[in-house]
């Protein structure tokens, strides 16, 4: 094996690191060169382009950049990362939303009645909430407890002018009301249209708008935390499917719209789960498949036509199951029940004896039959009872349990407008 000296090895390197920089010299020299008539020959293109096409081109800029401002969401590149905008994906759609979105939600706030000690009556400031024009002729989507026992209504609308609504008609036991005011001529009004509720999916991405503690239609973001939740609401009724989120709701939500990433309305946010007053991450909103039945009747009618069974139901008590010697202490006892009315045809049952109830002394019959399931739905208070019945429609049939002499009984029953 040869040997070489260290003088050696440093020379034979010295050598080819020269010979790498020429090399490389070489190299850029002739590219460059290739690149200067390139560059001529387009030049030389480029200056045969008329002033028409230049115009043309302008135009087109004009309108991509219209489009562009219109929708956020297509900044975002092919390949999914960081858009050129600097916005990723997500943050584009939140802007898309709120864009489309923000000036269609109102502020709601009420003034009550009150009076003084000595029974003179003021008015004084009610309550406060969100609303969602849904309609281009000022008709307003909220809760009911958000404009309850309200004297004058007034909706602030995005632009801080605000006008004087009235109710159209409310719902307790969806807890949905729709009020409307008049906006000015020439004033073209944003809406939200309804999203379908009954495609959502656990883990969803939702948005809510509202106008919490009163900061005026303040963006939240969540994803859909359950579904299908019996909620009941501060109406003491129970409110069927409610959709469980975990974006933001807190005082002065309710009523606003709950969106998905398309900007359709897929539920009416109402209510939260808190120790504090306060979001705590579980918030229900009233699924837009109810909000859509509910608001057709109240517009059209002014209240809900609802399916309801021809007999006076009373909530039972343990007190009353003992008096009664009943073997159960839950559901909903027929007082009495019409006569010649669906329900007597169908072979339900009212009472026969004649007792004392409540604080105020009135009459009621026990003995009779006492409902424990309507439609695969337990019974177990009045608010398990009208739940039951929210979706019915007069000349329904439902399936009825009742409890008789210790033995249960089912009973086909058609209902009869409410």
């Amino acid at each position: 094996m040869k040997l070489y000296s260290h003088a050696q090895l440093l020379k034979t390197t010295l050598i080819c690191v020269v010979a790498a920089v020429l090399l490389t010299a070489a190299i850029c020299v002739n590219i460059s060169k290739n690149k200067q008539s390139s560059n001529t020959g387009e030049n030389s293109e480029i200056t045969e382009v008329t002033s028409s096409e230049s115009t043309e081109t302008a135009s087109s800029l004009e309108e991509t950049v219209g489009f562009l401002e219109q929708n956020p969401a297509s900044f975002i590149s092919v390949t999914g990362g960081t858009a050129n905008s600097g916005y990723t994906q997500e943050e584009a759609q939140n802007i898309n939303v709120y864009s489309l979105c923000n000036e269609a939600v109102v502020n709601i706030n009420t003034q009550v009645t009150a009076y003084d000690w000595f029974l003179q009556p003021y008015v004084q400031d009610g309550g406060s909430g969100s609303g969602s024009i849904i309609d281009k002729r000022g008709y307003i989507l909220t809760n009911v407890h958000v404009i309850a026992d309200a004297t004058k209504i007034y909706v602030s609308l995005f632009d801080g002018t605000q006008y004087e609504a009235e109710v159209v008609g409310t719902d307790q036991d969806s807890d949905l009301a729709v009020i409307k005011f008049t906006p000015p001529a020439g004033m073209e009004l944003k809406t939200i249209a309804f999203g379908d509720s009954s495609s959502l999916k656990v883990g969803q991405r939702v948005i809510a708008i509202g106008n919490p503690f009163g900061l005026e239609r303040t963006m939240t973001t969540g994803i859909v935390s359950g579904l299908g939740r019996p909620i009941q609401n501060s109406n003491n009724r129970i409110i069927r499917d409610m959709v469980q989120t975990d974006a933001a709701i807190n005082p002065g939500n309710s009523g606003g719209p709950l969106l998905d990433t398309n900007g359709k309305m897929i539920g009416i946010n109402t209510m939260i789960q808190s120790s504090s007053g306060s979001s705590a991450g579980v918030g229900f909103a009233v699924p837009s498949t109810t909000a859509v039945r509910v608001v057709a009747d109240l517009i059209k009618y002014g209240k809900v036509h609802r399916g309801t069974i021809d007999a006076t139901v009373i909530q039972l008590s343990r007190r009353i199951a003992q008096y009664a010697g009943l073997d159960i202490a839950s559901g909903v006892l027929i007082s009495e029940v019409a006569k010649g009315g669906n329900a007597e045809s169908a072979g339900l049952r009212g009472g026969t004896e004649a007792a004392y109830y409540g604080s105020r002394r009135d009459i009621i019959y026990i003995g009779g039959d006492v409902i424990t399931q309507i439609d695969n739905i337990a019974v177990t208070s009045l608010a398990d009872y009208y739940s039951a019945l929210e979706s019915k429609k007069a000349g329904d049939v439902v399936t009825v349990v009742v409890r008789r002499n210790r033995k249960n009984v089912t009973l086909r029953i058609k209902l009869v407008e409410s």
